[in-house]
C-alpha cells in the first residue's frame, strides 16, 4: 500500500513538473519557428527547421546585448549587498541581546505585509530627489534590503550553539572576526540560496526599472521583450527567442548551485 502510495505521489510531482514546464518548452519551440509555421491555423508543436533568424533578429532590431549586461550589473550588484544587508541584520537579531529587540524583529518583519507596489511612487519620488534617475544605483537600492532574506537567514543563525560565539571570544574573537571567519564560512548553504533567490528575484525585474529609466543604454534585458515588440507580420518568434535568451541565465545559477539549495533547505547549523 505504501509502495502504491509513493508511486502516485512522484506522477503527481511529476505531472506538475510537466504541467509548468510546458509552456517554456513551447516558447523554446516556437522561438525556433518561421512566421508562416507561427501564424498557420494548424497545431504546429515542433519546428520543421530550425530557424536561427528569430535570434540573430532579437540582438540586431534591439540592444539586447547592452540590456542584458545592464540587467547582470544591477542583478549583481544588488544581490551582493543584499547579502550583506541580510547576514549582518541576520546576525544582530541572532546573537546580540538590546533592548526592544523582540518588538524591532516582530516590526520588521510585519513590513511584508506591506505591498510592495503600495510603495512605488513613494521610492519614486526618493530616488528622484537623490538625482538617481536613470542611475544603476537608482534601479539597486529598492533591492538592497528584503525582509524574508533576513528572516530566512536569522533562522539559520539561531540553531547555532552560542557557545560557539562564547569560545571564539575567550579566545581574543571580536564579533567581526567571529561573523567573518567563523558563521560565514560554515553558513555557504543559507548565503547561496539567498543570493539565488535574490538574483532570481532582481533580475526578473520589470516595473521599477522601466519607471526609473528613460533612456535605452540604461535599459534592462526585461524591458528589451516589449522594446521587441514592433509592427511586424510576426514578432512573436523574435519575442520568444529574447524571452528564452532572458530566462537562460536564471536556469543556470540554479543548475549550478542546485546541492547548495537542499543543503539551505534541508541542513542546520551547529545545534546547541
Amino acid at each position: 500500500m505504501n509502495h502504491i502510495k509513493s508511486v502516485a505521489y512522484q506522477a503527481m510531482c511529476v505531472g506538475l513538473g510537466l504541467l509548468v514546464i510546458l509552456p517554456i518548452l513551447y516558447a523554446l519551440s516556437i522561438s525556433f519557428m518561421n512566421s508562416d509555421e507561427i501564424l498557420t491555423r494548424k497545431i504546429v508543436l515542433f519546428p520543421s527547421t530550425f530557424y536561427l533568424q528569430n535570434y540573430i533578429s532579437a540582438f540586431t532590431n534591439a540592444p539586447l546585448a547592452r540590456f542584458l549586461l545592464n540587467s547582470f550589473l544591477i542583478t549583481i550588484g544588488a544581490s551582493c549587498v543584499r547579502l550583506f544587508t541580510a547576514s549582518t541584520a541576520a546576525f544582530a537579531f541572532s546573537f546580540f541581546e538590546f533592548k526592544g529587540k523582540k518588538l524591532l524583529f516582530m516590526l520588521y518583519l510585519g513590513t511584508m505585509m506591506i505591498p510592495a507596489d503600495l510603495l512605488i511612487i513613494k521610492n519614486y519620488h526618493t530616488v528622484a530627489k537623490l538625482g538617481l534617475i536613470n542611475t544603476y544605483l537608482g534601479m539597486m537600492i529598492v533591492f538592497f534590503v528584503t525582509v524574508v532574506n533576513v528572516f530566512v537567514m536569522r533562522q539559520y543563525f539561531m540553531s547555532y550553539s552560542k557557545s560557539i560565539r562564547e569560545a571564539a571570544m575567550m579566545d581574543g574573537c571580536s564579533n567581526f572576526m567571529f561573523f567573518m571567519r567563523v558563521l560565514l564560512p560554515s553558513s555557504k548553504p543559507v548565503l547561496v540560496t539567498t543570493f539565488i533567490s535574490s538574483f532570481v528575484g532582481v533580475w526578473n525585474q520589470y516595473l521599477w526599472p522601466l519607471l526609473v529609466t528613460n533612456q535605452n543604454e540604461k535599459r534592462t534585458a526585461q524591458v528589451a521583450v516589449t522594446l521587441l515588440n514592433f509592427p511586424d507580420a510576426s514578432p512573436h518568434g523574435i519575442i520568444m527567442a529574447a524571452a528564452i535568451i532572458i530566462l537562460l541565465p536564471s536556469v543556470i545559477v540554479f543548475l549550478s548551485f542546485q546541492r547548495y539549495i537542499k543543503k539551505g533547505m534541508m541542513s542546520g547549523g551547529v545545534k546547541g
